[in-house]
């Protein structure tokens, strides 16, 4: 199984910027993809970004889109989000997840598609 350690959460002003780590350790040979979700105080838990564990596809939500960027140190076994440009409405705990290969078809936004995920990591922006 696979441990899963974000960081790179605080405190920023609008329009400044955050990079989020997520560590991943075990094994990982059976990942398909690694996933940026974020949960605000009395919201669903909401899609923020995900790649591809082998290749350079990515995914973003539309309220990110232009503003985040997600990527991989393959030497590092790590995920990053870059965000860039936040919004107070970015305030919320992020959690970094992975999703196992199947044999069914993918639905990257969806979280009950991942298997792994992290502690979280507090993000708050201010206006």
């Amino acid at each position: 199984q696979v441990q899963l350690v974000e960081s790179g959460g605080g405190l920023a002003q609008a329009g400044g910027s955050l990079r989020l780590s997520c560590a991943a350790s075990g094994r990982t040979s059976s990942s398909y993809a690694m996933g940026w979700f974020r949960r605000a105080p009395g919201k669903e838990r909401e899609f923020v970004a995900a790649i591809r564990w082998s290749s350079t596809s990515t995914w973003y939500a539309d309220s990110v889109k232009g503003r985040f960027t997600i990527s991989r140190d393959n030497a590092k076994n790590t995920v990053y989000l870059q965000m860039d440009s936040l919004k107070p409405e970015d305030t919320a705990v992020y959690y970094c997840a992975l999703k196992s290969v199947s044999a069914r078809i993918v639905i990257i936004s969806r979280a009950n598609e991942y298997d792994c995920w992290g502690q979280g990591t507090q993000v708050t922006v201010s206006s």
